[in-house]
């Protein structure tokens, strides 16, 4: 439902339009200040994502793997939040399971496009 103060969205709705074997990012949301995307990479895909302009948070829908941020690495699951700060470099590794998420960008310039 499209509107110039607020907007809906239905993660069912979304997902559909990650599905595939290939890793797959869907910006549904592209504000002034604020970007929505979904983000999903297949079981034993490489997220070949670089550090970006903005901070970003991330909700792990489903699916496991694990996240590297510099040096560091820590599992990932459904139900986590995860936010990394702008200029960090990271990436999901070990892809075990198909992961979905739902990404949150503040806005400085565009977020990357997988």
């Amino acid at each position: 439902m499209p509107n110039d103060m607020w907007q809906v969205f239905e993660i069912e709705e979304l997902k559909k339009r990650v599905q595939g074997p290939e890793p797959r990012f869907f910006e549904f949301l592209s504000g002034a200040r604020l970007s929505g995307a979904l983000y999903r990479l297949p079981a034993g895909s490489h997220d070949l994502q670089g550090p970006h302009l903005e901070d970003e948070m991330y909700v792990v829908l489903e699916g496991r793997a694990r996240l590297r941020v510099g040096t560091e690495e820590r599992e990932v699951r459904p139900g986590l939040v995860l936010f990394i700060r702008a200029d960090a470099k990271h990436s999901f590794i070990e892809i075990h399971e198909d992961l979905t998420l739902l990404t949150v960008f503040s806005v400085s310039e565009k977020p990357w496009k997988g």
